[in-house]
């Protein structure tokens, strides 16, 4: 198929170069233009100068930016991406951004008889990297249809859970579920070095029962050592939990806990973890020895 990508983050960089490899035409666009001519010379393509000559032409169109502006700023108006989108086409925001916003540009989309899907991802930039990206998604059934076998490219697993906006509630729920495993995954980890066991053992052996987890399997060991210099970075799970949060005031929904442990990752960002993983909320603890 005809795609293009916009956005080429350390997830989008990735993702447009598995559909390269999928054997999809693939434009892409990113704001920074060095960023986008260097995917060229890595995967081939091209690169666009706006994201209305990006999408012109395309079968599917995939944005992958920052937060709600940064989607609005590249979809809408005379240079954005609807701009240059044909009727039947696919605009598929893997942002993670607001259910509102997966609304508006639903309904933008529609004034145009093109398709919208809001797909938010998991799995983090080695998710992107290997291809492994799990995908939650909004909108019509026969919109994800269409749009499915392109996204397969970088994903592991993709399900369609309902009408548009639904892509992007299932993503909260997925943040809220981290934020409270990762504050006491960084609990046990604490009280296993304060109890003066032997770290390595202890989270292997319950890495096999009921306490097991990605994040256990996969962060237990590098919180206990102090390394938080990769993965996804404490800035963005900040803005995903201002979204879940937001959207719970608007629900009514209780979140207690996750309220809590977003003032934690403000305390992490107040001691310069801005950038680092976000399995550094140990770090509060470590501080209190």
């Amino acid at each position: 198929m005809k795609v293009a990508f916009i956005g080429l983050g350390v997830m989008g960089y990735p993702m447009a170069g598995h559909m390269v490899a999928a054997g999809h035409d693939v434009t892409v666009f990113n704001r920074t233009a060095a960023r986008a001519e260097a995917w060229v010379n890595e995967y081939g393509g091209r690169a666009a100068q706006t994201p209305r000559d990006a999408a012109s032409g395309a079968d599917c169109v995939m944005v992958c930016v920052g937060n709600d502006d940064d989607v609005r700023s590249v979809v809408l108006g005379e240079s954005g991406a609807l701009a240059g989108m044909s009727t039947g086409s696919v605009l598929v925001d893997h942002t993670t951004a607001s259910a509102e916003l997966a609304r508006e540009l639903g309904a933008a989309a529609g004034e145009s008889d093109i398709a919208f899907l809001d797909a938010p991802v998991s799995g983090g930039q080695a998710g992107a990297v290997n291809g492994a990206l799990t995908v939650m998604v909004g909108g019509a059934q026969g919109d994800f249809d269409r749009a499915e076998p392109v996204i397969a490219a970088y994903a592991q697993r993709t399900r369609l859970i309902g009408p548009v906006g639904a892509g992007q509630l299932t993503k909260m729920v997925n943040q809220v579920c981290i934020a409270g495993l990762l504050q006491a995954l960084s609990e046990g980890v604490h009280f296993a070095a304060r109890a003066g066991l032997d770290e390595a053992a202890v989270f292997d052996v319950i890495s096999k029962g009921a306490a097991q987890s990605w994040q256990l399997e996969n962060r237990a060991n590098t919180m206990a050592s102090g390394e938080f210099d990769f993965g996804f970075a404490v800035d963005w799970m900040r803005k995903d939990l201002g979204i879940v949060l937001d959207e719970a005031r608007r629900n009514g929904a209780q979140l207690p806990v996750t309220a809590l442990v977003d003032s934690f990752y403000s305390d992490v960002q107040r001691a310069g973890g801005n950038r680092w993983d976000t399995s550094s909320l140990i770090t509060r603890l470590k501080e209190q020895d």
